[in-house]
């Protein structure tokens, strides 16, 4: 078991939270168990959390600094922590994502980490990561969704493959909860899907998913990346040519209310309430 005594408050985001957690704490001199039920968990994830064994929850912290009367102190680290459990090569993009006020993609595998449910999320990332991990992994990946709840979110725009629609991840509920949720996102003002259908053939995004970032003040970002790394360029070219190609799917996909009525029609076809292969019904 980590010493807490022995952590470094310097050594990671994760290390100071639980260096700190503990401090207050025993400022307000209370035992694990004692705050554990103030804030309704038990004191084992207490000392977890204090010896950066586990990773917090944004409503733990919350819970947390309304029972130390902190001012919000768990509230903003817990942004760093959870992001800290990014892969550190996604982490500059992250950034850069948080910061944009125009988000314009092209995604022909997956549903954009944006809008993704918690549980196609989970098994998107479980394919490969480590069990003992996966839930912070997840939570961090849930954190960033925190832009678009923004009073000004930022403009993200779209345009999903349409085997990202057939392509089942996690199993059949899972993906119609999941087409569910970005049917959803018609209420949003500024978030639109397009749907670039098979009937298009060779198209303006063949060599894979790409994201273009637009900033006030700064110069535009385009970002793809590769199994284990991500690459980010201001390269005015490359702005230019995949800018341009951008507009190109977006002219050849669907509309967004076509979009719409595609999705609606693949989740009922596809993940719609029929029996699964051992004679339970979907939902």
């Amino acid at each position: 078991m980590v010493n807490i005594r022995d952590l470094d408050p310097g050594a990671s985001p994760l290390d100071y939270y639980g260096s700190e957690l503990r401090r207050l704490r025993e400022d307000a001199q209370l035992k694990q168990g004692q705050l554990g039920d103030i804030v309704y968990c038990a004191a084992s994830l207490i000392g977890q959390i204090e010896t950066a064994r586990k990773v917090p929850t944004r409503e733990f912290s919350e819970r947390i600094d309304a029972a130390l009367g902190t001012g919000g102190v768990f509230g903003r680290l817990v942004g760093l922590v959870l992001r800290s459990q990014l892969p550190t090569w996604f982490q500059a993009y992250a950034e850069m994502e948080a910061r944009a006020t125009f988000l314009s993609t092209y995604q022909c595998q997956l549903v954009y980490g944006l809008l993704q449910t918690p549980d196609y999320a989970r098994a998107v990332l479980g394919v490969e990561e480590d069990p003992d991990t996966l839930d912070a992994v997840v939570a961090a990946r849930m954190d960033r969704q925190r832009i678009l709840a923004r009073d000004t979110p930022p403009v993200l725009w779209v345009v999903l493959d349409e085997a990202v629609l057939h392509r089942e991840i996690g199993g059949r509920e899972v993906m119609r909860n999941q087409l569910a949720h970005l049917l959803e996102l018609r209420d949003r003002f500024w978030v639109n899907v397009q749907v670039l259908p098979f009937a298009v053939g060779q198209h303006a995004g063949m060599m894979g998913s790409f994201t273009v970032l637009r900033f006030d003040g700064d110069p535009d970002l385009h970002y793809s990346e590769s199994y284990d790394s991500g690459h980010m360029t201001a390269n005015p070219q490359v702005i230019r040519e995949r800018s341009v190609g951008y507009a190109r799917l977006q002219a050849e996909a669907l509309s967004p209310g076509e979009s719409a009525a595609l999705i609606a029609h693949v989740m009922e076809e596809r993940y719609g309430n029929h029996p699964e292969p051992d004679g339970r019904a979907v939902a």
